[in-house]
């Protein structure tokens, strides 16, 4: 009965004079909770309507086994490979697709024709080194021979693509065996740039190698999109097929190699200290065992040994593989528990250049990193994961990345430095789960691994700082109000996050911290923290060691929840809008009774509101305005026979109506956070779902019933969705005059 009793009142309430002299306005609608069906791709029986794989979903495979000299007198990597391609597409294929990317870096590469450039007064040598190029660098792949059964192969060469024309078509159900033969020169990372490559000590003559996109790697063959033979600029990032690896890594005899994959014979390449020291780390978990001293390795840069060694690795089901050489690291490790029992090791490996931040820090960052992210999506798979300090850079690849944060050389470092180097470590570890397992196609879609892992990135920076720290992490991409800058900035600079990886401006803003706010957004105001952990572990669970696309991201968190989140990706990811909710306008009522003696006409322009109705008071006024309960004689027979007309009146009494407008002024809807502050000093929040935009979708009005008086309404009080503007939030609303003069006796 109570439930009945509220209803009517809000029925009787919303149809009594309070809106009467209210004119309907005419407004553009522009389909904001529109169904996003005609935009995503039509199910079928590979990628479902519901978001998960169909059940004759196939994806290809590739295995590689490979031999990889790094000549550290000249700088060269010299490889040869076998792939073992297994085509478990239902086509015949008669030609494949390789992927040469260091032809990025070849002489007749487009990369520097497409850069834009421009001259100004004065220019530094870098700059001018950036226009001039290094004319004695000649990178690229330099291809030896291509072969099947002792055959030379047919091939093609197209920039950072190569074409293998094959006798026969390629089955569906068959496999093949090829190899590649190739050498090319390492481009210095500090001065060239790049994902990898070398940085030189010049102290000590030493070279420090973060090695990747090393190989000609199988280009992805996929139902959606067949061959994704996009060229690489040296934005887009990578579609790679997972295959299983063995790689052996012949380097100078006196390195220390860090790897994708499990290190097979440790035997051979560590002394016995360093064995028992590798052991003994494996089973320490609170924290990190040093296998490699600084000591060891400041004698290591000391002298060059002149023979060799070769490091043999083994990796299971990656997509990639990368690795770092060097006589000037330190090596840590500590192994990590995760929920399903297994034990990965947390690794780092560092120059004495990194020290004392990252012995500190390092290995703690990427232990919580493998925690926080299995949580939220699967348990890491794989036996280890590497964290490798080189200047300058973040750069990701399976089991192994390469991070920023070197210390002054006296040692010491600020707390930017510090929270910069977690942060930069704990994303790229984060990689391994965006890209490398959930593996999307980042040549095409930058914000579906930057964006994600950006936001579980944001998880671990809080979780990292309530085991390891005693204070708030400051986390710089994540929180809502970060993002307010960008969103509503000049408009033809924003583009939305579903644009290609080489058309987007704002790179940084865009694919990683604009994706990652609208996914904290989204769990902590839109569907509530347990909701969308269930529903996002759902989508990493599904597409663990698959190729995912946006819809199936975007199906998979409505299967998996049951929020139509149309409106939400609509807005965020496949448009420009901000968030900017105007409370316009509020007006407070009470009902009018014999013992209030309240009396329309002795209150005449009371509780108008902020529209300039209200005598320039922009306040609730000194009294409500009435309204008259009226009995209802009208039509609906049967409801008014089953209510009882006194007691809803009685409900009524005494209480306070306050009827707040609300204008859409960013465009972007969104969910409305009310803080009420009362008389007697007392607060209330309440949330109002985004759908109250569903039927105008620039201004709705609604009223609230409240037992106590209101003193002062805030909208988004805790700044939760991004909402770029907060003057306007506010009632009563602040005088620009009385805040001048706040200013002033602050200054007295």
């Amino acid at each position: 009965m109570k439930n009945s009793i509220l209803l009517i009142v809000t029925f009787l309430v919303a149809s009594i004079a309070i809106g009467q002299d209210r004119k309907q306005k005419d407004t553009e609608w522009e389909q904001k909770f529109e169904q996003l069906g005609t935009l995503l791709p039509t199910p079928n029986v590979y990628r479902t309507a519901s978001g998960a794989p169909g059940h004759q979903y196939w994806q290809q495979k590739a295995d590689y086994k490979m031999k990889i000299v790094l000549d550290d007198n000249n700088q060269t990597i010299t490889g040869s490979e076998t792939i073992t391609y297994y085509n478990n597409s239902p086509d015949d294929l008669e030609y494949l697709w390789v992927q040469l990317d260091q032809n990025m870096r070849a002489r007749d590469s487009d990369s520097p024709l497409i850069g834009q450039s421009s001259m100004r007064d004065t220019l530094s040598a870098f700059a001018v080194f950036r226009l001039t190029g290094d004319e004695a660098y000649d990178g690229g792949f330099k291809i030896k021979s291509v072969k099947s059964a002792g055959k030379d192969m047919a091939y093609m060469i197209n920039k950072t693509m190569m074409r293998l024309d094959l006798e026969k078509p390629l089955k569906s159900g068959e496999n093949m065996t090829f190899s590649i033969d190739w050498m090319y020169n390492i481009n210095n990372r500090m001065t060239d740039g790049g994902r990898s490559g070398l940085e030189y000590f010049e102290e000590e003559d030493n070279y420090l190698y973060t090695i990747a996109q090393f190989f000609p790697r199988m280009a992805v063959y996929i139902d959606n999109e067949g061959w994704q033979n996009k060229q690489f600029l040296g934005r887009g990032e990578f579609a790679l097929t997972f295959g299983d690896y063995e790689v052996d890594l012949t380097v100078p005899s006196d390195f220390i190699v860090g790897a994708t994959g499990v290190l097979q014979n440790p035997k051979e390449v560590l002394t016995e200290e360093q064995m028992e020291r590798f052991e003994q780390a494996k089973k320490s978990y609170d924290e990190p065992v040093i296998i490699v001293t600084e000591k060891e390795a400041k004698k290591n840069e000391k002298t060059k040994a002149t023979g060799t060694k070769t490091w043999k690795f083994k990796a299971e089901n990656v997509r990639d593989y990368g690795f770092c050489a060097s006589r000037k690291f330190i090596w840590d490790a500590m192994a990590v528990k995760l929920e399903n029992g297994s034990e990965p090791l947390a690794m780092s490996y560092y120059p004495k250049e990194g020290n004392p931040l990252w012995e500190e820090w390092s290995t703690y960052a990427v232990a919580q990193t493998l925690k926080t992210y299995s949580k939220f999506t699967i348990d890491y798979p794989y036996p280890v994961a590497i964290s490798v300090h080189t200047a300058s850079i973040g750069m990701e690849y399976p089991m192994i990345c390469f991070n920023y944060g070197r210390p002054q050389p006296d040692g010491s470092y600020t707390d930017r430095l510090k929270h910069g180097m977690i942060s930069v470590i704990i994303h790229e570890v984060g990689h391994n789960f965006f890209p490398m397992i959930i593996n999307s196609d980042e040549r095409q879609w930058t914000w579906m691994d930057e964006g994600l892992n950006t936001f579980v990135q944001y998880l671990t920076e809080q979780e990292f700082a309530d085991s390891y720290l005693d204070y708030e992490y400051p986390s710089r991409r994540g929180p809502a109000a970060n993002i307010v800058p960008y969103m509503s900035g000049e408009r033809g600079l924003v583009r939305p996050i579903m644009t290609n990886s080489e058309q987007i401006r704002q790179f940084g803003s865009n694919a990683y911290a604009k994706p990652a706010t609208a996914l904290n957004l989204l769990r902590t105001t839109v569907m509530g923290p347990e909701l969308f952990d269930k529903a996002f572990k759902t989508y990493a669970q599904r597409w663990a060691f698959k190729h995912p696309t946006p819809a199936d991201l975007f199906r998979t968190m409505e299967d998996a929840s049951a929020v139509d989140l149309d409106w939400f990706w609509r807005g965020w990811f496949y448009g420009t809008d901000y968030v900017d909710v105007d409370l316009a306008n509020v007006r407070w009522f009470q009902m009018q009774t014999e013992e209030n003696g309240l009396e329309t006409k002795n209150i005449k322009g009371a509780g108008q509101g902020i529209d300039g109705q209200n005598d320039g008071k922009k306040d609730f006024g000194s009294d409500p305005q009435p309204f008259v309960f009226q009995e209802w004689n009208g039509g609906f027979g049967e409801y008014r026979q089953s209510m009882d007309q006194s007691k809803i009146k009685q409900s009524a009494k005494g209480k306070n109506f306050y009827e707040l407008t609300l204008k859409n002024q960013g465009g972007l809807v969104t969910p409305i956070i009310i803080q009420w502050t009362y008389v007697d000093g007392t607060t209330e929040l309440e949330k109002i779902p985004a759908e109250i935009w569903k039927m105008d979708e620039k201004e709705v009005t609604k009223v609230f019933m409240k037992d106590k008086e209101v003193a002062k309404i805030v909208i988004d009080p805790n700044e939760m969705t991004a909402d770029a503007y907060t003057d306007n939030n506010v009632f009563p609303r602040t005088d620009e005059g009385d805040r001048f003069e706040q200013f002033k006796e602050g200054q007295d």
